[in-house]
């Protein structure tokens, strides 16, 4: 961080302090009594610079009291032929606060400032028609004449300079307020469709696994008083009361599925089952369709798996390929199935850049997903360098 920018920092934090209008007021008012002191004028114009350089004290606790800032000021220069130095501050700060506040619209305060620089110069004006040190003054409407108000006009421009300063100062800070919002919004709204589609997706593995698996316990222990001959008594209740426990726990197990559930657009996406290995072949066609390239070897006898092994494995194949096209697009993919006595084995390559890559190597959020789903159905998986280069995620899932 440079100097400029520390500093420039500091001197925000330390605007920003709720002493700050009340230390600078007060300093401008003992600056404004110093410089009576040295040159001493009028009453009237020693109390309206005091009252000038004071009132900025309330500019923060009260904007408008920047009102009698101005006025005050303007009433010291006609008072006074000369501008005193704290007036010329306290004027530019007081109407630099009537537009930052917006005490009243810019064209209005601008307009006012406008008046009361004319009735000051009006007023100078009789003065020096008046004081016979002067030379002639042509009169209103004669050739020469605009030149005398030239203190208005310069008085105007400081006032329209330190107005829109002000009010651009306050647009600036109504834009980053708004931007600061949405943004926040937007990302409330991100982290609430990110937990709805989470809570749906938990509720459709819910369904499609465990509530299958209860279901048929429910019609085995239910059958089982049918087809089992010379059941003594107690095991036709055990088994009635097993059946009577499962369906119970379907009915708790719909009330849990209602709750994580959440209205979609998309009805059929929300009810479909969740995918198995028999959707390979289309999960490498749509990888395929995006411009990667992938190839399916399967060894060994397939046959069917329970849905917890089939949603893991697929899963598995899903999250590699998605690192394939994020980190290595256009990398040659190998999807490899192979079914043994006791365990399924998975093994994803490519032949892209190996690891670390970028977003994480090996460490990111797809890989840990990727290993919780294989612990979940008591398996492991490893990711890293090819064996051939690039990079590699190979799986078991044993049953």
């Amino acid at each position: 961080m440079s100097a400029t920018t520390t500093l420039r920092r500091r001197l925000r934090d330390l605007a920003a302090t709720p002493a700050y209008p009340w230390i600078t007021g007060a300093a401008l008012t003992a600056g404004a009594a110093a410089e009576l002191v040295a040159f001493p004028g009028s009453v009237t114009n020693a109390t309206a610079i005091l009252v000038s350089t004071a009132s900025l004290m309330w500019r923060r606790a009260f904007p408008p009291a920047a009102v009698v800032t101005v006025a005050a000021g303007l009433l010291s220069f006609g008072a006074d032929t000369s501008l005193s130095i704290a007036v010329m501050i306290s004027g530019v700060m007081g109407c630099y606060v009537l537009g930052r506040h917006r005490v009243l619209h810019p064209a209005l305060l601008v307009a006012g400032g406008a008046l009361g620089a004319v009735a000051t110069n009006l007023w100078h004006i009789l003065s020096w028609a008046r004081d016979d040190r002067l030379p002639d003054v042509p009169a209103l409407g004669n050739a020469g004449s605009l030149g005398l108000f030239a203190e208005a006009f310069g008085l105007t421009a400081v006032v329209l300079g330190a107005v829109s300063m002000g009010d651009a100062v306050r647009s600036r800070e109504e834009t980053r307020r708004e931007r600061a919002l949405a943004q926040a919004q937007l990302i409330a709204m991100e982290r609430r469709q990110a937990a709805e589609a989470e809570r749906a997706a938990i509720a459709r593995e819910l369904h499609d696994i465990v509530s299958h698996s209860v279901s048929m316990i429910a019609v085995q222990a239910e059958s089982a008083t049918y087809t089992t001959p010379g059941l003594p008594p107690e095991a036709r209740d055990g088994f009635q009361q097993i059946a009577g426990t499962a369906r119970d726990s379907m009915a708790e197990l719909r009330r849990l599925l209602g709750v994580l559930r959440t209205p979609q657009r998309d009805e059929a996406a929300a009810t479909a089952p969740q995918p198995t290995l028999d959707r390979l072949d289309e999960l490498l066609a749509q990888h395929r369709a995006v411009g990667g390239s992938a190839e399916l070897r399967i060894t060994g006898e397939r046959v069917p798996l329970a849905a917890a092994w089939e949603l893991s494995a697929y899963r598995i194949v899903q999250e590699s390929l998605t690192n394939a096209r994020k980190h290595a697009p256009g990398a040659n993919a190998l999807v490899e199935l192979g079914y043994r006595a006791d365990r399924l084995t998975l093994r994803v390559a490519d032949d892209g850049p190996g690891p670390p890559r970028p977003g994480g190597g090996t460490s990111g959020h797809g890989l840990t997903g990727m290993r919780e789903r294989a612990a979940l159905v008591g398996g492991s998986l490893t990711a890293g360098a090819g064996r051939e280069g690039g990079f590699a995620v190979e799986a078991e899932l044993p049953w």
